[in-house]
């Protein structure tokens, strides 16, 4: 940690990379501590601006429209995607789309975050009349104190970076990346201000795994064929027969259509490991009795809480309710082959 400290020390006091001297990996370890240390400097000055950025975006009616020209463009596209996933509306408008129509998808509700490291930028300049005219409230995410855009608006966001990574200073790299994790700032202490939770989450994310985990049940993704299964008075031999056909690492143990154990291959190693014969000992003598259960009609995201709480990988899915008979209809294992 020391040397660590020391590079990231020497890196803040550098002014450029020493290209010549390193290899590609030293390059890249020396890029990316350069970038830390403009992001720690970032976060230490971050003040009052950031709270009243805050402040005008909770109490907008309409939606936050993103506006930036090349690599701030790019920046600004993704705070807009990141604000609307996570429950603040936006959009990102192209500043030359804007100057030629695209200023008629602004309303008056809205507040506009303008982005340019320069603070400068012509295209963006250009619309600050209008915007103006407009009447909406702007912020903007600057990289100089003094600027024709951060002196317009009614928040300025200064993120200073002494030098960009790139070893001649011109490529946009730092000033990029810092644009972005303020993005990220601001969308994080939003989502605290409005107390978004992971149901909300989902509604924004329906596809793919994230939706599938939020709003799923466990009987979508459960194993319900060919489950590993066992009696308690079933030889430990048979048992491991059972649980290596199924691929699981473990087998539910059952008695009267009944579950009343789990065996797993942790439990088969550590009596091995206890005694040098076990094979022929029954099950009951090495399951762990009263497995933890869900039911098939329980959301994925609350069975992996369980899962998180009691430290296990796979859950036993049974079909009862409260005062029926608990009968086996599945397993989960959201980290094996159901998924």
């Amino acid at each position: 940690m020391a040397k660590l400290t020391e590079a990231v020390s020497s890196i803040a006091n550098s002014t450029q990379l020493p290209i010549n001297s390193l290899s590609s990996v030293d390059i890249a370890r020396e890029s990316i501590l350069a970038q830390s240390v403009a992001l720690a400097g970032i976060a230490g000055g971050l003040g009052q601006e950031f709270d009243d950025a805050i402040r005008l975006i909770v109490a907008c009616t309409g939606r936050v429209i993103v506006i930036g020209m090349g690599k701030s463009g790019i920046v600004g596209q993704k705070i807009a995607a990141t604000l609307a996933s996570t429950g603040t509306p936006a959009f990102y408008i192209h500043p030359a789309d804007a100057i030629h129509g695209d200023l008629g998808m602004i309303t008056p509700q809205d507040v506009v975050l303008l982005i340019s490291n320069s603070g400068g930028t012509e295209e963006v300049v250009k619309l600050l009349p209008s915007i103006k005219y407009f009447g909406n409230k702007i912020i903007s995410l600057v990289g100089r104190k003094k600027s024709s855009i951060g002196d317009s608006a009614d928040v300025n966001l200064v993120l200073p970076v002494e030098r960009e990574v790139c070893p001649h200073n011109l490529a946009p790299t730092t000033s990029t990346l810092v644009a972005m994790a303020v993005g990220d700032a601001l969308a994080v202490t939003l989502m605290k201000a409005k107390n978004f939770k992971p149901a909300d989450f989902a509604h924004f994310h329906p596809g793919g795994m994230l939706g599938k985990s939020l709003h799923s049940k466990v009987r979508d993704v459960m194993r319900s064929t060919d489950l590993p299964l066992c009696a308690p008075d079933d030889s430990l031999s048979t048992a491991v027969m059972a649980m290596t056909s199924s691929r699981l690492g473990l087998v539910v143990v059952q008695q009267d259509n009944q579950v009343v154990g789990i065996f797993t291959d942790g439990d088969l190693r550590r009596a091995m490991l206890a005694e040098g014969q076990v094979l022929s000992e029954s099950v009951k003598k090495y399951m762990t009795p009263n497995p933890v259960c869900v039911t098939a009609d329980d959301l994925i995201k609350d069975a992996e809480i369980l899962m998180r709480e009691h430290k296990v990988r796979a859950l036993v899915v049974v079909s009862a309710r409260e005062g029926e008979q608990e009968c086996i209809c599945g397993i989960l294992d959201l980290f094996g082959e159901n998924l």
